[in-house]
């Protein structure tokens, strides 16, 4: 059966999810993580892209980002995910596929969803019982949004100006936000097949 075609257009954000094939660990060690991060800066520097969240975790991946040609979707996930394939071969001489299919894209239409998105994504290291607090998790865009320590990597998303008047009072109040569980989350993890 052929696979779905994405609907993707210009000026549209997604959730990006990649997983390990059969929920194999893909980053095994901080050089791993660290070689992701620096791949998708090497992409950034050629594609017009916003990322305003990210998480990664031992074998799945999150990314929330804004593409402002369609035609980038296609190329920068390619880039980003076969480069750090590669890696991945030579370092550890892996044979087989790494992924499990190609990434999954969810187009964010709703302003609502775009803050409730990225506070999933950050908070997927305490449903996993990594950290007690997203922000502890080094891998993330949390510390960001909470302790104003720089990311470059990450545009800040639009909405976070209405968690306060001042950076102190947008800091304070996200990080509640991002610190409160929600019902619904098991459910998402379900629909992406993230095996925490």
């Amino acid at each position: 059966m052929p696979r779905a075609k994405r609907l993707v257009s210009d000026d549209t954000v997604f959730h990006i999810v990649q997983r390990g094939n059969n929920k194999q660990t893909i980053f095994k060690e901080d050089e791993d993580f660290e070689r992701f991060l620096s791949i998708i800066r090497k992409y950034l520097s050629k594609f017009k892209v916003e990322i305003y969240h990210y998480c990664l975790m031992r074998n799945h991946i999150h990314i929330l980002l804004k593409i402002f040609k369609k035609e980038t979707l296609a190329k920068i996930m390619q880039g980003i995910f076969q480069s750090y394939r590669f890696y991945y071969k030579r370092k550890y001489g892996y044979i087989g596929y790494l992924y499990q299919g190609r990434y999954k894209s969810e187009l964010i239409q709703d302003d609502s969803y775009l803050s409730e998105c990225g506070r999933y994504i950050e908070r997927n290291p305490v449903r996993a019982g990594i950290v007690k607090k997203p922000y502890e998790y080094r891998w993330s865009s949390c510390k960001h949004y909470t302790s104003g320590q720089k990311d470059d990597m990450v545009t800040e998303n639009p909405l976070y100006e209405s968690f306060g008047k001042t950076i102190e009072a947008r800091r304070y109040s996200y990080e509640e936000y991002v610190s409160t569980a929600r019902p619904y989350e098991e459910m998402i993890d379900r629909q992406f097949g993230i095996y925490i």
